[in-house]
């Protein structure tokens, strides 16, 4: 063959077919795709960050209409006065208002935020009389956690669990790739000064001079330096207070030529603060927990760890729960038990993994339909093929940033069915040329090379429609845009590996699989495709024929397809733009009456738990009127201990 005349794909196939580097290309490819699914991190769900901020302003002893005239609708103003941002919320309380600014989708969080900054920080003028400078705190997806883990315990109370869990959480943010660490729940140490009136006038002390002095005790700061035999000494005085003791030898006055301590005038205790929340952990009747069977609750406290931006949320978490056991029996210590209460490490890795096993399973569909329509040889060619296309597609979603989640892997799954469209027209007519009676006796490698030409172009021209049909996708705007983005990027980048594919890797295996040999089993195939092609021929001949008949088709047609595009309005088939996802978590938010005592509103979540709940279950009262209750239906180790209000 003259190779002047061979167009772009039988130039390829013909440098490839006989090549030493097309097994190690596919090869490579293959040790490449090994890689991206063993690297690329892995989560549920797209993270989308949505540029987000929250913006306190403190102004004390302001009510909520004073708070809202001169603090917060100043701000709402110029706050929407910043390009780019997409909604205000506001809230007003007394003495005190929080705004959430939300940015457009796509806008720079690091950009967004300095906008904001600059817009409010350069109208300090406009602050009023008593109202704080503005507190900005960025929000991301990634402040959610990722992990909770939930300590209970039989013998020590909320006081010693929360020390237990903040030393924790002082060696879990030593971890790579760990962001942010809140400890929920517990009563935090106080030391707490209760005056008594008698002994400060006995001792001449009035208490409004006693908060300042025991401000100036706590604290360390550096006095000067002096040089002593060739060093520098740096000089630091004062010290924290760090116990009771210390705290009632501070001198708060003079009475009589003599000092007054602290000691003198009140009682001073270092002990738990007052509590502010109550958290409870129990094992309803459905969990049958070994240390529990019955439905009760202990003191609780979770720690919540998040991820940094980017990183693998299985492996984070595989860490964190590697090292809290390694601190059994020294930091955490016998009595307390560790329940995980979130892992969404450990549900990102399962949903993968299905997904995997869901591409694995759409391959061999495809395969074995191949085999069935033209016989096992052809169909082993397209085997070949798959793996190398999807390998190259998944390390690419790895260079891109992109993570292993439902959506990245539903964009492959989708495109299996057009993936192996470009191999089934390469290999058919591979196939169909080695039994052309005017090809026996020619170079096998020769004839191959003529029929990936003689279908080259209708290959690329169809390959690059599919492209420009799925394409525009990725230009959609708003939230739906990165999520869904992708689908269309990951099917166009595999359509184009697999044209690939299907100019090298085709003609290569189709050479040593096919080899021009006929067997029995590929004979009765071509006997069912010669059937298949009278069927067709005798349906199609009367269409094409007869104008009436072809009428009549198209209206058909057109009737199922109006049919089918009502069967959403009828409601008969749902449209949701994702799958229901099946977390067998819920909250229930209970509002009690105003003013009622933190420990009523204990009282009554906990009657709430009785009242026939038979799950693993977690409460959380931040509030003194409101109240978060977490159920978890089920018996698996997974259940939820951070919900709040």
């Amino acid at each position: 063959m003259n190779p002047r005349k061979l167009g772009a794909a039988g130039r390829i196939a013909r440098y490839f077919i006989n090549s030493k580097l097309t097994p190690l290309i596919m090869l490579f490819s293959v040790l490449l795709g090994i890689f991206a699914i063993l690297e690329t991190p892995r989560e549920e769900d797209p993270q989308i960050v949505v540029p987000m901020m929250d913006v306190f302003v403190a102004m004390p002893g302001a009510s909520p209409r004073e708070v809202e005239e001169r603090v917060t609708t100043p701000m709402e103003k110029l706050i929407w006065g910043i390009p780019g941002v997409k909604y205000v919320y506001s809230a007003s309380r007394p003495g005190e208002a929080m705004l959430t600014v939300r940015f457009e989708v796509g806008q720079d969080m690091d950009a967004s935020l300095v906008k904001l900054y600059d817009k409010l920080y350069s109208h300090f003028d406009l602050i009023p009389p008593g109202a704080s400078k503005p507190l900005i705190k960025p929000r991301t997806i990634y402040d959610v956690p990722i992990l909770a883990l939930t300590f209970w315990s039989k013998r020590y109370g909320a006081y010693e669990l929360r020390r237990v869990a903040e030393e924790v959480e002082r060696q879990v943010e030593t971890i790579h790739n760990v962001s942010v660490t809140q400890v929920l729940g517990g009563d935090q140490r106080e030391i707490r000064v209760l005056l008594h009136p008698a002994r400060m006038a006995a001792y001449g002390v009035a208490p409004a001079a006693i908060v300042p002095i025991l401000e100036q005790s706590n604290q360390q700061l550096q006095s000067g330096e002096f040089a002593r035999g060739n060093r520098e000494f740096k000089v630091e005085t004062g010290d924290f207070l760090r116990s009771a003791r210390d705290a009632g030898r501070v001198v708060i006055g003079v009475s009589e030529g003599r000092p007054v301590y602290l000691s003198d005038v009140a009682t001073i205790t270092d002990g738990p603060a007052e509590p502010s929340n109550y958290v409870l952990f129990g094992f309803g009747k459905g969990a049958r927990h070994p240390l529990d069977s019955r439905l009760g609750g202990f003191p609780a406290v979770t720690l919540a760890v998040s991820k940094r931006k980017g990183t693998n949320a299985v492996t984070v978490a595989h860490d964190v729960l590697q090292m809290v056991q390694r601190l059994k029996g020294t930091t955490i210590p016998g009595g307390v038990e560790m329940t995980v209460t979130r892992n969404y490490g450990h549900t990102a890795d399962e949903k993968a993994n299905m997904l995997l096993e869901h591409l694995l399973l759409a391959t061999l569909s495809v395969t074995l339909l191949i085999l069935l329509a033209l016989g096992w040889r052809p169909s082993l060619v397209v085997l070949a093929a798959v793996p190398v296309t999807l390998a190259f597609a998944l390390f690419v979603f790895y260079i891109h940033g992109y993570t292993l989640n439902r959506v990245t892997l539903f964009a492959l799954i989708f495109c299996i069915g057009i993936l192996v469209d470009d191999a089934i027209v390469v290999v058919e007519n591979i196939t169909r040329h080695f039994h052309l009676p005017q090809n026996q006796g020619r170079s096998l490698a020769e004839v191959a090379v003529e029929a990936v030409d003689e279908v080259g172009n209708p290959t690329i021209l169809a390959t690059l429609t599919v492209i420009a049909a799925v394409l525009p996708m990725a230009f959609v705007g708003g939230l739906m845009g990165p999520y869904m983005r992708p689908i269309p990027i990951g099917a166009s980048i595999a359509m184009v590996f697999s044209l690939m594919v299907a100019f090298v890797v085709s003609p290569w295996a189709a050479l040593r699989i096919l080899g021009g040999v006929k067997s029995k089993g590929e004979e009765e195939t071509e006997g069912r495709t010669g059937a298949m092609q009278r069927l067709y021929r005798r349906v199609m001949t009367p269409l094409v024929a007869d104008a009436r008949k072809r009428r009549l088709f198209f209206g058909a047609v057109g009737l199922l397809l109006l049919a089918a595009m009502a069967l959403p309005l009828a409601k008969i088939v749902l449209v949701k733009m994702l799958p229901f996802d099946n977390k067998s978590e819920f909250q229930v938010i209970v509002d009690m009456p105003e003013g009622t005592p933190l420990e009523q509103t204990a009282r009554a979540a906990w009657a709430l738990t009785r009242a026939g709940v038979h799950a693993r279950l977690a409460l959380v009262t931040p509030h003194a009127n409101t109240l978060g209750l977490a159920l978890l239906s089920g018996v698996s180790l997974d259940a939820v201990s951070d919900a709040q209000t």
